[in-house]
């Protein structure tokens, strides 16, 4: 039970630190003095697709990550450290 708490809890905060440089990053875009906070690069495989004439299918992962986001997951990651050492 003690690692479910703290594997949750890290998710969490990984969640919420994703989420809000996310939305950071949207406010901030277009702006003049932190308009850098949205600058970001995709990164993934964009579309494969496969077909074996029964079955065909796709596969595609893309990820954006951007400046803002890098910062509140390393927020993320030492709020957590600091909160959730007795877990």
């Amino acid at each position: 039970m003690k690692d479910f708490k703290k594997t949750f809890a890290f998710i969490f905060f990984m969640l919420a630190g994703i989420i809000l440089g996310g939305f950071i990053a949207y406010v901030c875009s277009g702006k003049d003095y932190v308009g850098w906070l949205a600058w970001g690069k995709d990164i993934g495989i964009q579309n494969v697709s496969v077909d074996l004439y029964v079955i065909s299918f796709s596969i595609g992962l893309m990820v954006k990550a951007t400046i803002s986001q890098i910062f509140t997951i390393a927020a993320a990651l030492i709020v957590f450290s600091k909160t959730c050492k007795n877990l």
